[in-house]
């Protein structure tokens, strides 16, 4: 059985990875909240309803979306 050594910089490239995951949620949510604060509105019901959506799904993305890697 291999046993691997993790340096210091892969735990950082770990956390930057987790940070970066939590930053996409985080923007994702905000934008969607601020469609539904349009959606509120007659007038802006079209735009509150594409900003709704792209929001979920930038907070998708985050949640469960594969980023690339540098392997």
């Amino acid at each position: 059985m291999m046993r691997t050594h993790h340096s210091l910089a892969h735990w950082i490239e770990a956390a930057e990875h987790g940070v970066l995951r939590s930053f996409i949620m985080l923007l994702g949510l905000v934008i969607a909240l601020i469609g539904l604060g349009l959606g509120v509105t007659l007038v802006m019901l079209p735009a509150g309803i594409a900003l709704g959506v792209t929001g979920t799904i930038v907070f998708m993305f985050g949640a469960i979306g594969d980023m690339p890697t540098d392997d």
